[in-house]
């Protein structure tokens, strides 16, 4: 069996690893599957946490009000290292490219444990376009043993960068099984859906979603 210790603190991680997380769980026999979150995005990152129903093992609550990226990259290393210790999970796995993502990845380097990158090989080529989230990611690809790419340009960019074919997963984009996920069970009327009293179920539904 394989002990496998999720590592994520913000609400897009969620939102892509919750799937994971109840994938792996599905499958007792093979994967112990324990939760570490760093609370690097609190109340967003428990918004998704309820809505799919996991409940971490480890909560680190790390964030503090005006917090530096040095602050909080030396917060999510200090508390990470004895959680490690004592679980000795068998992988860690991390996600996309946040703080939590790079200082999850080099906190297990530390302790000798694997790592599984989801979302892996995305790049923009501009180590400060988007910053720091390039170099969070391009770091834990050199940390990382197995990497799981949402797409075959994902793929192709980590071997440009040395990184062995046969480490690589082309798996698809986890967001899309949790958006399904969430449609499945709005459907089966197990969540609770808001009342958008502007909306006319008569017309289409143009959705935009934006980041900064």
């Amino acid at each position: 069996m394989v002990k496998a210790l999720f590592v994520f603190g913000t609400r897009p991680e969620a939102i892509k690893m919750c799937p994971v997380i109840q994938h792996l769980r599905g499958r007792p026999e093979e994967f112990a599957v324990r939760v570490c979150v760093t609370g690097q995005h609190r109340a967003m990152l428990d918004q998704v946490l309820e809505v799919f129903h996991v409940v971490p093992d480890m909560d680190l609550d790390i964030m503090q009000a005006s917090q530096s990226l040095g602050a909080s990259a030396a917060r999510i290393l200090a508390e990470l290292e004895p959680v490690f210790r004592s679980e000795k999970p068998d992988l860690v796995l991390v996600q996309g490219d946040t703080t939590t993502t790079f200082c999850g990845a080099l906190a297990a380097f530390y302790q000798r444990i694997p790592v599984a990158h989801i979302e892996a090989g995305l790049r923009t080529g501009d180590w400060h376009l988007p910053f720091p989230e390039e170099m969070n990611r391009v770091l834990t690809a050199r940390l990382a043993t197995m990497h799981f790419a949402a797409t075959e340009g994902a793929s192709q960019n980590l071997i440009a960068e040395g990184v062995d074919p046969k480490c690589i997963w082309i798996t698809g984009n986890s967001g899309i099984d949790a958006v399904l996920w969430v449609r499945d069970r709005l459907n089966a009327g197990e969540i609770a859906a808001p009342s958008w009293r502007g909306l006319d179920p008569g017309k289409k539904l143009i959705v935009v979603t934006a980041h900064r």
